[in-house]
């Protein structure tokens, strides 16, 4: 019997040669190939990162796009997904679709599907083209070649696009004279090219192609980071650090001392360096798990300001109907005006460079001035592998009878957008949510200094344990 294929908060993902196979892609792929005809499309980006089997995997969705006449446009070699949204833009096609699994473990792989206007598909359309994923996929695919032959495959250098629209939006003269050391690294995964071609004077991290990640997930977050982090600390001569996850399409980021700087924070210097110093105006949109702390800088300026629930997918059904000037995840996904409403780790990357560059400050000196408008905060997630029947039990606990304490700390409100979201005392809370790409409860945390944080955290963990 087959498997049931659901999308999460991020696509189709799954392990490779258990549920990530061949076979299944193949379903997969006709499903969205005969939505795409039901909606009359023609044209589809196709790209892939540098996971086990990629091009595989791409060759046999572009074989099946072929099979519907659908024509797609593919890479050469490994991209990075903000790569293929704007490839969808630019070349005016229908819809883009990106095999990758972001940031989970190495085992993974996933199916990422994008819109013409250049960033994720509304949760419509995804549930539609889940529903019709056929159990069975009895069309014979046609050969690459004769594809290619027949004109319904054509290669497109998706990353010479890409630089080129960088070198059309940003000032890098500026920031090369700005003699502004940069450490970056792309923890083998697809920003390991495109970002040498941008800053070449960067100093580079597992900036090599090694599909299993030296066995940890590429994602973004110290714990992941600390050889990046200590290299900072050792050298004294590194202004700022960057990292991407495995896609490039979130971002995460050291001060010159070596200390990570959060998506919160990095969400905030954009906003503070988009509204104050660019002049930019518009609506501020963050998912839930990010911290109030952008809702007080949004109303200092002005503007408006709202949360969805987890997944960049919600955002983006907002940023193509109304003007966002800034949005994001706590997980890394941002994406600022003035580009596509996408998750992009390596243009906000530049945007903070930019943002030293024409301040000539330092990330820990523009902290402080968002500091003395938003107040100083700390937070941290744990990632708890508990099994599926704990996992269950305690979201049942929290929907059905919400815990009223963690230890010393006594829930004075609950939010409940999307996961649960305990409030303390002004500026403290838990939240507690299981992720939608992979099987693991997470657990937020906020409060004034690490010390709470992690205080906060220790006695979440023991109450749900007992």
């Amino acid at each position: 019997m087959a498997i049931k294929i659901k999308f999460g908060t991020d696509g189709w993902r799954a392990i490779i040669a258990k549920e990530y196979t061949v076979d299944n892609v193949q379903r997969v792929a006709e499903a969205t190939a005969k939505w795409m005809k039901g909606q009359g499309m023609s044209k589809v980006v196709i790209g892939y990162d540098c996971r086990f089997g990629g091009k595989m995997f791409a060759e046999t969705t572009a074989a099946m796009m072929g099979a519907w006449g659908i024509k797609s446009y593919v890479a050469p070699d490994f991209v990075s997904t903000p790569m293929v949204s704007l490839g969808v833009k630019q070349l005016g096609a229908d819809m883009g679709i990106v095999i990758t699994a972001s940031h989970n473990p190495p085992s993974y792989n996933g199916f990422k599907l994008k819109s013409s206007y250049g960033g994720p598909t509304v949760p419509v359309h995804i549930a539609e083209i889940e529903a019709g994923i056929p159990d069975e996929v009895y069309t014979t695919l046609p050969t690459i070649s004769y594809l290619k032959n027949a004109g319904l495959i054509e290669e497109v250098d998706l990353e010479q696009m890409y630089f080129d629209h960088v070198k059309n939006r940003f000032d890098l003269p500026l920031i090369a004279r700005s003699n502004i050391k940069v450490a970056f690294d792309a923890m083998y995964g697809a920003g390991q090219r495109i970002v040498p071609r941008i800053l070449p004077d960067a100093l580079l991290l597992h900036c090599d192609y090694n599909p299993s990640f030296k066995g940890q997930a590429p994602e973004p977050i110290h714990r992941n980071l600390t050889e990046l982090s200590q290299l900072i600390k050792e050298r004294g001569d590194i202004d700022f650090g960057l990292a991407n996850d495995g896609d490039a399409d979130r971002i995460g980021a050291y001060d010159e001392n070596g200390d990570f700087v959060d998506s919160h924070r990095i969400l905030l210097l954009l906003l503070y360096y988009l509204a104050k110093y660019k002049g930019m105006k518009g609506k501020v949109v963050v998912t839930f798990s990010v911290t109030e702390k952008m809702q007080k800088l949004a109303e200092y300026f002005g503007f408006e300001y709202q949360v969805t629930p987890i997944g960049f997918k919600h955002i983006a059904e907002i940023m193509i109907e109304e003007p966002v000037i800034v949005a994001g995840e706590e997980s890394g996904g941002l994406a600022v005006m003035g580009h596509i409403p996408e998750r992009d780790g390596v243009w906000n990357g530049l945007i903070l460079l930019e943002f030293m560059a024409k301040t000539g400050k330092k990330l820990t000196a523009l902290l402080e001035e968002v500091y003395e408008i938003v107040g100083r905060f700390d937070y941290d997630r744990d990632d708890l592998h508990i099994d599926e029947n704990t996992k269950q039990a305690i979201i049942e606990r929290c929907q059905s009878n919400p815990y009223p304490d963690f230890g010393p700390y006594h829930v004075r409100r609950l939010e409940t957008i999307d996961g649960y979201k305990f409030h303390f005392n002004e500026g403290q809370w838990v939240m507690i949510r299981p992720s939608g790409t992979e099987p693991v409860l997470r657990v937020y945390a906020q409060g004034k200094e690490m010390a709470e944080v992690r205080d906060i955290l220790k006695h979440v963990h023991e109450t749900l344990k007992s």
